[in-house]
């Protein structure tokens, strides 16, 4: 009987630190940008989001990866005055965005929770465990951080050797290069190759220059706009046809690399079949 009422005691307590947690959690999170939407979507219940960032919606083009599954939740552009009015109890932002809002929200005493920019899977996880936290959703975050790790681990036994040379090329000749995606890249065999190639200061590399030193793998955004833009011309510029047979040519989704997070690992796999695929023609 001592033990029955032992346990009996013991889940009672649970049970009501279960309930303080909850409690304790915001209720009105608000997210002001883009790779903050991310997280907050994954990690908050939709009747305790009160706005995501315009941009997760956004079709001209598409940056986000939840853009087909935030219909229903306000949208807001980051202004103090729209962002006050929805009585936040949590404003979550990215580090170095939005100073007149940061400003704001100091004056006004709101909660405010500012996100550093992760550069590698470590910071990932690191963002990740503070935003669960923050956020009282540490279980599924740590659920997040075991599914991205483990895509990885999948992705890293079928990496070729030795490492294919790869080029990410984007809208305007921009080379997704660094940070995560680079991370990424060497754990599954790919080389990035960008910093070989005479990048101008914007991060932009010259057709000339893909042409010069052409990559064994070159990867272009798959998700093409119906109505091409003008930055989408460099990626249909003739002298790519110009290129070795030895070069691969692919197109693929990348939209989850622009913001950092677990669901940056989805592309993992994609791309390593890519670079197996490269490796067979050299």
């Amino acid at each position: 009987m001592r033990l029955a009422h032992g346990c009996y005691v013991a889940c009672l307590l649970a049970a009501l630190l279960g309930v303080h947690a909850a409690d304790a959690a915001p209720q009105r999170v608000v997210s002001t940008f883009l790779c903050t939407d991310e997280y907050v979507y994954r990690l908050v219940p939709r009747d305790r989001i009160a706005a995501l960032s315009y941009l997760s919606a956004d079709r001209h083009p598409v940056v986000s990866t939840i853009v087909d599954k935030v219909k229903g939740i306000r949208l807001t552009r980051g202004s103090a005055e729209e962002v006050l009015a929805l009585h936040p109890d949590l404003v979550v932002m990215y580090q170095g965005t939005n100073p007149r809002l940061k400003a704001q929200l100091a004056q006004t005493h709101t909660p405010l929770l500012e996100v550093k920019w992760a550069n590698s899977i470590a910071d990932i996880r690191d963002v990740t465990r503070t935003l669960g936290k923050a956020l009282g959703a540490e279980t599924l975050a740590n659920a997040m951080i075991a599914a991205m790790d483990a895509k990885l681990a999948r992705a890293a036994k079928d990496a070729p050797h030795p490492p294919v040379r790869t080029l990410i090329y984007e809208p305007n000749g921009y080379a997704n290069s660094g940070g995560v995606s680079d991370d990424i890249l060497r754990r599954i065999g790919l080389l990035d190759v960008a910093p070989r190639m005479n990048q101008t200061r914007s991060g932009t590399v010259p057709v000339e220059a893909v042409i010069a030193n052409p990559p064994e793998l070159l990867i272009l955004n798959g998700e093409r706009e119906a109505t091409p833009t003008r930055a989408d011309l460099v990626l249909q510029h003739p002298a790519l046809r110009a290129l070795p047979k030895s070069t691969l040519v692919a197109h693929t989704a990348l939209t989850p690399l622009l913001c950092p997070g677990p669901w940056s690992a989805n592309v993992a796999q994609p791309l390593v079949e890519l670079g197996r695929k490269a490796r067979l023609k050299n």
